[in-house]
């Protein structure tokens, strides 16, 4: 029987693009690749040849559109990967928040990744070839570090953190690491994408003179003989439990007793919240570490109340057990300190994880040094605040030691605490400081000018340990420049592109070269 004639005028449906497809799922799994060079892999030497792969395979992308989703799901699954120890927080308190958590993924992965999705958008819009993505890349990861309230963690450049080439974080900073990294990831990917073996070399030998000149001007170990000492006291409280009222009492005598052990160093140093009163109620708790600590300074973590305002604080106590100076935490972790929109999300029931009363914590006025005696001039850093690089370029004269107390129980026990130790290595090279980091379940460390580890306490271990800590080196280039180097080598390699186009417009919607 004949098809009626409606039938054989309907138009034939287009075959699927398989090839398309199977490049969507590649880009996918090239992100995944990417994110194993993050801890706690630390697999740099997969990580690289992915971001390699991905601009090899960009060339097949033959709209704007095409390569925006290439870089999408790339960065999807980066992030999804590298940051799913964002689950963690929400299985503290599963029963009221446990909900969240796949959202929470989800949303923060895909929305991270349609930063990138822009970059690989507007790249190709710009001009055909991996070179204009790369440049676009890198300013969008400028951007990630400053918009709203920032967010740079896991820059492109990190991939280098276990490898000598994160010395030049010390002259180019983390940006600028980020520009050369994707520039070189371009440079080859194009050369064996057009079989170009001046370009596979060229940006192969690039790299490798990266390595070996990050080598050279690796700072020499010290020998820290005679050098002061640092106790840091690593409770190891979990967070289901830091805040139960018949675990208070262990947690802050387990302090105490670590505290009160001889020798005595010159410095004791306490994590993120580990007096369980508030500053304003805790002269009692103050009179005990003191007595433990007999006559040396204390450094610990503490809330407080003012009109209202509650405050994520530092302060150190004199051999007397008085305030001698005290810090506000003044980078605060929106939808975990506070909440932003807080009366708009509290209709939905959905609140800060850390928020103490309604609106969660006030931000301090900013950057601010602190004396420790023999350490010299200190930089607090609490928590989320050492992932900042530009808040550690802040500090409105160059400090002599840097010092983070944190809380990484939120985080689990491998990649969100492990990440963020990574990140704290990276703040020491960049500033030629010595780090002085104690955590409440871990890693608890003294970390070197050059990113070393000195001495550490694990993950998930109760205990303290005693640590010379190293003196501080001359100023690095980028503590003098900040991220200005990495800005102006955006706006001079954007120039040269522009000025080195044809003069035939391209047309973004023809295939890359």
């Amino acid at each position: 029987m004949p098809a009626p004639a409606r039938l054989l005028s309907r138009p034939r449906r287009p075959l699927p693009d398989r090839m398309g497809l199977t490049r969507r799922f590649v880009a996918l799994g090239l992100g995944a690749c990417f994110a194993l060079g993050q801890p706690p892999f630390d697999l740099w030497w997969v990580a690289a040849p992915a971001l390699v792969a991905l601009f090899y395979i960009t060339r097949w992308d033959t709209t704007s559109k095409s390569t925006g989703w290439t870089g999408w799901l790339f960065g999807l699954g980066y992030f999804a990967l590298s940051l799913h120890w964002i689950l963690e927080p929400f299985q503290v308190d599963a029963a009221a928040t446990g909900w969240m958590a796949p959202f929470a993924l989800v949303g923060l992965a895909a929305g991270l990744a349609l930063i990138w999705a822009l970059a690989f958008w507007g790249g190709r819009r710009m001009a055909a070839g991996p070179f204009a993505i790369a440049l676009c890349w890198a300013t969008v990861e400028l951007a990630r570090a400053y918009a709203l309230t920032g967010f740079p963690w896991g820059l492109v450049g990190y991939v280098w953190a276990p490898t000598p080439v994160a010395q030049w974080q010390a002259v180019l900073g983390p940006h600028g690491l980020t520009f050369v990294t994707v520039v070189i990831s371009a440079l080859v990917g194009q050369g064996l994408a057009q079989r170009s073996l001046f370009r596979t070399i060229g940006g192969t030998l690039v790299a490798a003179a990266l390595w070996i000149t990050g080598i050279a001007i690796t700072p020499s170990a010290q020998d820290l003989s005679g050098r002061p000492t640092a106790r840091l006291i690593q409770p190891n409280a979990p967070q289901h439990q830091k805040w139960d009222r018949d675990f208070i009492p262990i947690f802050f005598n387990r302090q105490v007793d670590f505290t009160a052990q001889l020798p005595k160093p010159d410095l004791i140093v306490w994590p993120e919240t580990a007096v369980p009163n508030l500053l304003n109620d805790a002269a009692p708790a103050f009179e005990v570490i003191a007595d433990a600590a007999v006559g040396t300074p204390v450094v610990l973590g503490i809330q407080r109340e003012e009109q209202g305002r509650y405050y994520n604080s530092l302060v150190t106590l004199d051999g007397a057990g008085q305030v001698a100076d005290r810090y506000d935490k003044h980078h605060l972790v929106p939808f975990g300190e506070y909440m932003p929109a807080a009366s708009l999300f509290a209709r939905f029931n959905i609140l800060g994880l850390a928020a103490r009363a309604e609106v969660g914590y006030s931000a301090g006025p900013g950057p601010a040094l602190i004396d420790l005696g023999v350490f010299g001039q200190a930089l607090p850093l609490i928590c989320y605040e050492a992932v900042f690089p530009q808040d550690v370029n802040g500090a409105p004269r160059r400090p002599d030691i840097l010092l983070q107390i944190t809380n990484d129980a939120w985080f689990g026990t491998r990649a969100g605490p492990q990440q963020h130790l990574s990140q704290a290595r990276l703040r020491a090279i960049e500033q030629g400081l010595p780090m002085i980091r104690v955590a409440n379940t871990g890693i608890s460390a003294v970390i070197d000018p050059a990113g070393r580890i000195v001495d550490s306490l694990p993950l998930g271990r109760a205990g303290f340990i005693d640590v010379p800590v190293p003196a501080p080196l001359a100023a690095t280039p980028y503590s003098r420049t900040g991220d200005w180097l990495a800005v102006l080598a955006l706006i001079v390699a954007f120039a040269a592109l522009w000025f080195g186009k044809r003069q035939r417009p391209i047309d973004p919607d023809q295939p890359a070269a």
